[in-house]
């Protein structure tokens, strides 16, 4: 099992780092604003997650449900442990910049609602000004 385990953790964190690799790529084409890049990302990010959907699935019915740390520390091998810990500090990355991501097309969002706006008032009626200055409704 511990073999099998370690060859999982293996391909385990290659998939993960395809992913961060590809969420990194999306970063650079939100920042570029490159929108037509950008829905091809999605469709890349998709496979991507579904490749370690089905290596977790097979870690799962390795492990029985059994927690994680704690079959690594049952083992108390060095291999393991380390390929362990590479999992969780490239899962922590891909959270980042997962967050990262949303955070700017958020932005991106914001201000292309903005400029709509201000192009295409909501109001029937454009705003304008009366003899004293004031804004007229």
């Amino acid at each position: 099992m511990k073999a099998s385990l370690k060859d999982i953790f293996t391909r385990e964190l290659k998939a993960l780092n395809r992913l961060l690799e590809t969420l990194e790529e999306q970063h650079k084409y939100i920042v570029k604003s490159e929108v037509f890049k950008l829905e091809k990302m999605k469709s890349e990010i998709e496979k991507v997650n579904k490749d370690v959907a089905l290596i977790e699935m097979e870690r799962r019915s390795l492990t029985g449900g059994e927690s994680v740390n704690e079959i690594v520390s049952r083992y108390e091998d060095e291999e393991l442990s380390i390929l362990y810990r590479d999992i969780k500090k490239v899962l922590n990355e891909l959270k980042l910049q997962k967050e990262t991501n949303e955070v700017l097309i958020k932005q991106e969002l914001g201000f292309t609602t903005q400029m709509l706006n201000l192009l295409n008032p909501k109001s029937g009626t454009p705003k304008t000004y009366n003899a004293y200055g004031k804004v007229k409704r």
